[in-house]
């Protein structure tokens, strides 16, 4: 196996495990994004005519077949391909001989990884975002379904004014939907193309980058060649950092659920199939889910931590600390996809219980002060007084 840095020397086995680290575990995910990235490398190379026409339909033809393969469980990234690069590049070579050695041209694995994971990150985020779509929808048909039953509304934990199941499903309704803006927002970092920035400082060839950045899909070509590694981890960062606002509404809204499907307050019912048991209570339905997405926030937390740590204060051009945002950027969008899936398809089955939700008669004492100003024509502090001096005794 020859890795695209490889100069004929042995490499320590030790080494290669701790170097390599999980990239050849994760980058499955990035098959099919450093395919088209390559793709569009090599029709650039023919475009400016450094690549003969025939060796880039050879190349192109030989990625698009290994695509399909790698999604059809033929092979798989292992320890000696190091990562998704080497992988489809040596066996590109293997499958259409020397032409798949002029691919690199012009490109080095720094650009290629960034181009790769802006690609996926694109289309993660999108996908995300209509994801999140999806759960306002969910809450949405809660409100329809039950949003003229009552509930109390909450401040400092004690009933405070009356609300109703609509106002609750509307209130994270809006706060989905700023999520899902969040992440559409979380694009303008990503959309940029690092491709033909190389190692950080260009090549002398005459390569096109407008040429990919079109091909690509990109909104703009990343300038100058600098900025590339630079920016490497702020829009990483960034969309974690949407992921955790997401994530922690969603814990709020796990929070309430919880309180809500207590024997205490009983004002909903979970069906069975979303609850788990206990090994010693024969009585027990746990709703396990909610507890693990109420803490999925602190996970989500700490990968936004970890991207943010990893490039604070590093020097300029490429570093392999780098290397080390995929794990911690990857686990929280896999956390984030896994999250709102399960919520939306738990409030699909959610079911409020008016006959057990009690509204203490307190929840009404700020209307009847506004009847007081109303009838009698008195400042609200007054009224508030008045009424408050009944609540007292």
């Amino acid at each position: 196996m020859s890795r695209l840095w490889d100069k004929g020397l042995e490499l320590d086995e030790r080494v290669l495990r701790y170097t390599a680290g999980e990239d050849h575990l994760l980058d499955g995910r990035l098959v099919p994004f450093d395919v088209r990235a390559s793709i569009a490398h090599a029709e650039m190379l023919a475009h400016t005519g450094q690549l003969s026409d025939e060796d880039r339909d050879l190349i192109c033809d030989g990625l698009k077949t290994l695509e399909q393969s790698h999604a059809e469980g033929e092979w798989s990234i292992t320890l000696d391909d190091e990562d998704v690069h080497t992988a489809l590049e040596s066996r590109l070579t293997a499958a259409v001989g020397e032409a798949g050695g002029r691919l690199h041209l012009g490109r080095s694995r720094n650009d290629q990884v960034l181009t790769a994971l802006r690609l996926y990150l694109k289309s993660a985020t999108s996908e995300l975002e209509a994801q999140t779509g999806l759960l306002v929808g969910a809450l949405s048909r809660v409100g329809q379904r039950q949003g003229d039953v009552e509930l109390p509304g909450y401040t400092h934990m004690q009933h405070a004014m009356p609300s109703s199941v609509a106002l609750w499903a509307e209130g994270y309704g809006e706060a989905f939907t700023d999520a899902a803006a969040g992440l559409s927002a979380a694009q303008r970092r990503l959309d940029q193309n690092p491709l033909g920035s190389a190692a950080g400082y260009g090549t002398p060839l005459p390569l096109d980058r407008e040429y990919t950045t079109r091909k690509l899909g990109f909104a703009a070509t990343q300038e100058p060649v600098t900025a590339a590694q630079l920016s490497r981890g702020r829009a990483e960062s960034g969309l974690l950092f949407e992921i955790t606002l997401l994530m922690q509404d969603l814990g709020r809204l796990a929070s309430d659920l919880l309180l809500f499907y207590t024997q205490e307050f009983s004002y909903i019912a979970l069906p069975h199939a979303m609850t788990t048991g206990s090994s010693i209570m024969p009585q027990k339905r746990n709703p396990d889910v909610l507890e693990l997405v109420r803490a999925a926030s602190a996970t989500a937390l700490a990968c936004l931590n970890e991207s943010l740590l990893v490039t604070a204060k590093l020097p300029s051009g490429y570093q392999r600390d780098l290397q080390r945002l995929k794990p911690p950027l990857f686990r929280g969008i896999d956390l984030a996809f896994e999250s709102v899936d399960v919520m939306a398809h738990l409030l699909h089955e959610l079911e409020f219980l008016p006959d057990n939700i009690k509204l203490d008669d307190g929840v009404f004492a700020a209307e009847r002060a506004y009847e007081l100003v109303r009838s009698e024509g008195i400042p609200f502090r007054e009224a508030y007084k008045r009424i408050a001096a009944e609540y007292a005794r």
